[in-house]
């Protein structure tokens, strides 16, 4: 019979090694071949201008793929008035279409290894050069790779819910980022939180 504390180890240790092996970050590149037939599919979903604009700068993106992960940094400017395409039935608050937009991204961004690090909203100025934009809030999202950011697009595009993202926003600026230092560890929050779970188990069951 295991003693208490093996009993205990085991399975959070594989809990976290499954989680590891889910959250990635260490992957190949994406080939020229890859990359052209994953744009392809992504495009067939929707054909628009906007779309196709979307496809070019997403190729871009995927031409600096080192196959590890990165942060998506998001500035986002809202319409007045929230503006769907006909058809579509829904109120004129650009705040209530993007909580629609952000509820649904939800599982396919969890679904392909990808997490919502950081999101906070604009709260005064400070230093304000000539001509900058007055974004309303500020977003970071973690991707596990560039072929898994190509991947949520995907399965966003199929189901519409890139709609609502457009219908709040008037202007965002999208770029990729290397955190250089960053007191934002998954990884390591999970571990300490398991080792603690671990220890006040074993302190409880011996």
């Amino acid at each position: 019979m295991l003693p208490t504390w093996m009993t205990i180890a085991l399975p959070l240790v594989a809990l976290y090694i499954a989680f590891l092996v889910w959250y990635g970050g260490n992957g190949k590149p994406m080939t020229a071949d890859e990359i052209n037939a994953g744009l392809r599919e992504l495009l067939a979903t929707d054909s628009s201008e906007h779309a196709r604009a979307a496809v070019e700068d997403i190729r871009q993106l995927l031409a600096t793929d080192d196959g590890k992960e990165f942060v998506m940094q998001n500035l986002v400017r809202y319409r007045p008035k929230a503006l769907y395409p006909p058809g579509y039935h829904y109120g004129d608050d650009p705040r209530e279409a993007d909580q629609r937009y952000g509820k649904s991204i939800v599982w396919p961004l969890l679904r392909n290894g990808n997490l919502l690090l950081f999101i906070a909203r604009r709260s005064g100025n400070f230093f304000v050069p000539e001509g900058a934009d007055d974004w309303h809030y500020v977003a970071m999202v973690r991707y596990r790779s560039r072929r898994d950011f190509l991947k949520f697009a995907f399965e966003a595009n199929q189901s519409d819910k890139f709609i609502h993202k457009w219908a709040a926003i008037e202007k965002t600026h999208v770029f990729p980022v290397k955190p250089i230092v960053s007191l934002i560890s998954v990884r390591m929050t999970l571990g300490l939180l398991l080792l603690s779970l671990g220890l006040i188990l074993n302190t409880t069951l011996t």
